[in-house]
């Protein structure tokens, strides 16, 4: 049976340690997480404040793993969708014919933008505005001895996302695109994640699962079992890459 690895892209400010733990139900399934400069085992090296500079970082760093896999899922959350998307672009114009899918979670399709720039704050009022619109109190950041190790990076983030534009002249993709939110989620709200439809020729979901905006940090299970579940769905139809 073939094996899945599953590439994963946490929201603004998060390194691997925040996929610690995930264990997908089926043995086919691989949680990869993916490491990015200037967090974690990666501190030392400067954070990115573009996609372009991250994925000419990471691309790089990804592709012998995607060699080496019977099957890729890119998944992202929130500001990762948006990377995660880039990404796909970026390894469907590398490898062309890789059994490639996208799994957007938390967050809107590229190129729509969210209002209520953050970038530049102060600390105090940054991390107001980071919690208001990931709808989720970060606990580390209360802490302010914390806050000098944690806000390069997620202020990095937020500058990489508010900086975005999408490259209108870009291909769709051809790969199948699984869309989540959080049913609860007050900030992506079902026609947002709904809107991921129009940058794939290829297969579409859209899924809700029990929570919020940040509904993965605890239901992190029931995603990686909707992930498992929709792969095989799409091979049993003969609609996943080939």
């Amino acid at each position: 049976m073939p094996t899945t690895t599953v590439l994963c892209l946490g929201p603004a400010g998060a390194g691997p340690s925040f996929f610690r733990g995930w264990v997908a139900p089926d043995a086919d399934i691989r949680v990869e997480p993916v490491s990015v400069p200037g967090r974690e085992r990666r501190f030392g090296e400067p954070a990115q404040e573009t996609v372009a500079g991250l994925l000419g970082v990471l691309v790089p760093e990804v592709l012998p793993v995607a060699d080496a896999a019977d099957r890729v899922v890119v998944l992202g959350h929130c500001y990762g969708a948006i990377v995660a998307y880039e990404l796909c672009q970026a390894l469907a114009a590398a490898r062309p014919g890789l059994p490639l899918a996208l799994v957007a979670s938390g967050s809107t399709r590229p190129g729509v933008p969210r209002g209520g720039r953050i970038t530049g704050l102060p600390d105090d009022e940054f991390v107001e505005g980071v919690e208001r619109i990931a709808g989720y109190t970060y606990p580390a950041l209360g802490r302010l001895e914390l806050r000098e190790v944690l806000l390069p990076p997620m202020r990095a983030d937020v500058a990489m996302q508010e900086s975005y534009e999408v490259d209108r002249a870009a291909p769709l993709l051809d790969i199948p695109v699984l869309s989540v939110r959080g049913a609860d989620d007050t900030i992506v709200d079902a026609a947002k994640a709904a809107q991921w439809r129009e940058i794939t020729t290829g297969p579409f979901e859209l899924a809700e699962l029990e929570g919020g905006h940040m509904y993965l940090v605890e239901g992190w299970p029931g995603l990686l079992a909707l992930v498992a579940e929709t792969v095989r769905a799409w091979d049993h139809a003969g609609k996943s890459a080939p």
